[in-house]
């Protein structure tokens, strides 16, 4: 699975949020300045080339489609962090985030409860 740029993966969000999508409808969820029609599409394109998404047609309108589910990127992602920064080591990562103080032990004891 490839990495997307940070523009292409802000697409992907809202295809995973919206589900089947025209590049019309992911223009209507962009909350800041709405881009060109044609830029979207482009991206789009992009991401089904990189095996992202898929379309249906009806005429000359495109569905698009997510065949990567959001869970399978996030995994993939987290353990290219795991591996990238943290010596391949979930343990510290989670103590990295605790020192951080990006979550508390009692919100990590808490996750641990729900695990059993």
């Amino acid at each position: 699975m490839q990495k997307l740029t940070k523009v292409e993966e802000e697409i992907m969000q809202f295809i995973w949020q919206i589900g089947p999508c025209t590049v019309s409808q992911i223009i209507e969820k962009i909350s800041v300045k709405k881009p060109p029609h044609s830029t979207i599409s482009s991206i789009v394109r992009i991401l089904e080339k990189k095996g992202f998404v898929n379309h249906n047609s009806y005429g000359r309108t495109y569905e698009y489609f997510a065949i990567v589910e959001k869970k399978d990127y996030t995994k993939k992602n987290i353990s290219h962090i795991i591996k990238d920064y943290f010596d391949g080591s979930a343990e510290k990562l989670v103590s990295f985030l605790v020192k951080e103080k990006e979550i508390g032990l009692s919100e990590l004891s808490e996750l641990l409860d729900e695990q059993e």
